[in-house]
């Protein structure tokens, strides 16, 4: 969750996602032997164009979080590989300007759009199958905006 001065939450809209309204916030993959905390700026920055020096990480999710994708898309994404995610959650603290974010900063974006939102809204801004990942996680963070 990586929020600014204002306690917004930053969501894009993903590229690849043509059958709804939906907005998520930036995540990754961990490749393999690195370190969570390395990855997850490694990830912030592939997906947002922003630079280490304005990211400040504040609190890390001590427990990871599981989703499973509905039936109808298990086989279909990622090549058919896995049946849903875990995930550790960061909150980053975001002390650079707006100007400082670029989708486009890395030769395959992920997100078309951005926008802050306040974190009362993000589980009414996902697809419908990771809304219980994103309630957990304001939860766990709303104390820390």
């Amino acid at each position: 969750m990586l929020v600014n001065h204002e306690g917004l939450v930053f969501v894009g809209k993903r590229i690849d996602n043509k059958e709804g309204d939906w907005w998520q916030m930036p995540q990754g993959g961990v490749d393999d032997g690195e370190d969570l905390d390395m990855a997850m700026l490694r990830e912030l920055g592939e997906e947002t164009g922003i630079v280490e020096q304005h990211l400040t990480i504040i609190q890390r999710l001590e427990d990871e979080l599981y989703y499973d994708l509905p039936d109808e898309l298990q086989g279909k994404l990622w090549k058919g590989r896995f049946k849903g995610q875990r995930q550790s959650w960061y909150l980053v603290r975001f002390t650079g300007a707006d100007s400082d974010i670029d989708l486009e900063a890395h030769k395959h974006p992920e997100f078309c759009e951005w926008k802050w939102v306040d974190a009362d809204l993000l589980p009414d801004l996902i697809v419908p199958f990771k809304r219980d990942i994103y309630e957990a996680v304001v939860a766990a963070f709303k104390p820390h905006l």
